[in-house]
């Protein structure tokens, strides 16, 4: 089949047949290519959408990329019950699989270390929100209307000050917790806060973070999480996972925004 070659991981040769009705990004299967004590992971894909000059173009059209980072992701989960996977950045192509084998010969060195450094371990993801605007504690009732403008400046500032406890509630609440699941990981990524509105998800997120797990330690690890997600009023736990471990897999691969 003719095509160039679509890229989603490197990982050590694996026994375990992925499952046949597999399919990767363009509705390909995805196959594997070797090279000396590594494989990867590729999937035919037409130059007409992944060619430099379309895929720039295409990089812009949001649904055309949900669709390719989906079918990018499943691949990935695939490949996480059967071996560790090094993914790499969404979107690599090659010409042919010479230019696949080259590209594993020029980091052969680093995709071994790594692959050392994560095997046997996977990633969770867990993110703490600020559910509400005021702590649930506080009256549902409607405020009064004001009587004047000095009344309405005195409601504002407990409003203010309502926000600001439960601010602060929230950063202390992250920080304890962030200490507590590093007790159970092995190391641990500090994210940028998600925008909500790229992120679709309600509340103002705090606390944005990934862990390192072997997968002996996980089952202790979504225990620590689940006792602390009904901790404090008008904040939410989320986790997610697990995954291949994106934030620690170095230079080589695409970070990515917990599902």
């Amino acid at each position: 089949m003719t095509g160039l070659r679509y890229v989603y991981a490197v990982c050590r040769p694996f026994g375990t047949p992925l499952q046949a009705q597999l399919t990767g990004v363009g509705g390909d299967p995805p196959r594997l290519v070797p090279h000396h004590d590594l494989v990867a992971v590729v999937s035919h894909v037409p130059e007409a959408d992944f060619a430099e000059d379309p895929l720039r173009a295409h990089l812009e059209d949001l649904d055309w990329l949900t669709g390719v980072a989906r079918a990018h992701q499943g691949v990935i989960d695939a490949l996480t019950t059967v071996t560790t996977p090094l993914p790499l950045r969404l979107g690599t192509v090659f010409r042919d699989d010479s230019g696949v084998r080259s590209m594993i010969e020029a980091r052969e060195e680093s995709f071994l270390r790594v692959l050392d450094r994560l095997e046997g371990r996977v990633e969770w993801g867990v993110k703490v929100y600020v559910e509400a605007e005021r702590p649930p504690e506080a009256s549902a009732a409607p405020a009064p209307k004001p009587a004047s403008g000095r009344d309405y400046l005195r409601q504002r500032r407990m409003q203010t000050r309502s926000q600001d406890d439960l601010w602060q509630r929230a950063e202390t609440f992250a920080t304890r917790l962030h200490e507590t699941l590093c007790e159970s990981a092995e190391d641990s990524r500090l994210h940028a806060p998600q925008n909500p509105t790229l992120s679709g998800a309600s509340g103002r997120n705090v606390l944005n973070a990934a862990y390192l797990v072997p997968r002996a330690r996980s089952e202790e690890f979504v225990e620590r999480v689940d006792r602390t997600k009904d901790g404090v009023p008008g904040i939410r736990v989320e986790l997610t996972g697990p995954w291949a471990a994106y934030s620690f897999a170095g230079e080589e691969t695409a970070g990515k925004e917990g599902p």
